[in-house]
Formats: C-alpha cells, structure tokens, sequence
C-alpha cells in the first residue's frame, strides 16, 4: 500500500546563508556553489527509480521568495515554465516528467517574518538585547521576533497549509483501495529553514515553543508522512530503504 509524502526541501546557499543571517523578506540570490548543490540534488533524488517521483507528485507549493523559486527550476522537475507570483495555480504542462502538475506560489511558506531582526546573526540579536536590557537568551522558537512574526503566528498559516494539503490531496489519497487510484499523492513543499522546521513540527502536532530540535540544511530534503496508512497519525519519516531497481542499474553500470 502506497502511502502519500510530503517532500520538504529548503533553497540553496545564499550568502546569508552561510554566515548565519537571518533572511526574511531580503531577496538574495542563490550562490554559484548553492545552484550546484541543488542541480546535484536534483539528479541524486528526482526519478523514477528514485526518492522523488515525479509521476506522483500531484502539487507543489513554493514560497514567493526568488531563492525558492529559483532552487524549485534547478531541481528539473519538469516545471519549465517561470512560476506565477500569486497563490492561484499555474499549470505546467510541458516538461517530460511532469504532466499538469500545480505549482502553487503561496505566502504561507515564505520565511518566517524576523522583522526587527532581518539580517542579523543569532549572536548579534542576543548582545542587542542585552543593551536594552531584554533577556539575552533569545530563541525564536519561543519569543519570536519583534516587529515580525511570533511562534503563533507561524503557526497559525502553517496548520492552514497543512489542513489545505490533507484535505485536498491526502485524504482522499488514502482512502483509495485502487492501488493505481494512490499512485498521485505526493506533495512537495519548497521553501527556507526556519519555516520547513516549523511545518514539521506542525505537520505532528507539536508546538514551536517547546523548542524545535530539527535542522535542515540549505539545499536539503526532508520527508514527512503518514503511520499505518492512517491521516491521524501524521509522522516524520526518519530514513527510508532504497528504491531496488536503483540499486540494480547501479550495480550493472
């Protein structure tokens, strides 16, 4: 029994990324070694015989920022077309290993909103609040960030996305008995650090201010799904086997 998948995948490196700044609503571009990375990403788990299959993917939501944007075309998923900038869907008809499938750019997985603390390191927001006499302990989890979005906030735009994702694509998904009527129910969500680690949390039902212990790499997937077949049990897929025919061309090659 096929059980549908969430595919979670964080940009590529930007120059933010690498000296940890944090980067909300500033536009940056990928870096040469960040572009790379995902075009590298793409040929390792894009496939028929690999993690993502593109025959099964039945939506994609990416947020509005360009560094989203631009790792979503490098992975080559059959998306040729330049994704739309609103939350209404965009057919993409005409790549070889997507047919149809919705490309829907959506403000719900866009960064976290750092507001007061855009482009600042973690070290340099504590220090500035010991200046004013603030608890130098920041963690975003639980305090948020001034000016911008707090820990329910975010949460609250990620349960609507992941109620829109069930509703829409999964429920209906598992309770097929056709094994050829399950094949299409993967999604895929591409989007930036602190928001995918958050949307995992929620995706299980967990609070952000208990403390998010996940990371995610620039450049990295992640996978989330479903225990027993069933959508009450939301769960994180840790690891999973590898794709048998994979194994096969690899060994006769």
């Amino acid at each position: 029994m096929s059980t549908p998948r969430v595919f979670i995948i964080r940009h590529g490196e930007t120059e933010w990324s690498l000296n940890g700044r944090h980067t909300g609503t500033t536009e940056l571009p990928l870096t040469a070694n960040g572009e790379k990375r995902i075009r590298a990403t793409g040929k390792a788990l894009v496939g028929d015989d690999r993690l993502i299959v593109p025959s099964k993917i039945a939506h994609i939501y990416v947020s509005p920022r360009r560094r989203a944007q631009r790792t979503l075309e490098l992975l080559d998923l059959g998306c040729h077309e330049r994704v739309g900038e609103s939350d209404g869907h965009v057919e993409h008809g005409e790549g070889d290993l997507i047919s149809k499938v919705k490309v829907q750019t959506t403000e719900d997985i866009r960064e976290w909103d750092y507001g007061d603390y855009e482009g600042k390191t973690s070290a340099q927001i504590r220090e500035e609040r010991k200046a004013k006499g603030l608890n130098g302990d920041w963690d975003i989890w639980r305090d948020g960030c001034p000016g911008g979005e707090s820990p329910t906030d975010v949460s609250k735009r990620l349960d609507k996305l992941i109620a829109d994702i069930r509703t829409r694509f999964h429920d209906k998904v598992l309770g097929k008995t056709s094994e050829k009527e399950k094949m299409k129910g993967d999604v895929l969500v591409v989007a930036h650090g602190h928001i995918l680690r958050a949307f995992a949390m929620r995706w299980i039902g967990r609070g952000l201010t208990d403390g998010v212990s996940l990371l995610l790499e620039a450049g990295g997937v992640g996978t989330l799904s479903y225990e027993h077949h069933r959508i009450e049990e939301p769960a994180i897929l840790l690891g999973g086997a590898f794709v048998v025919d994979l194994v096969d061309n690899i060994e006769k090659s």
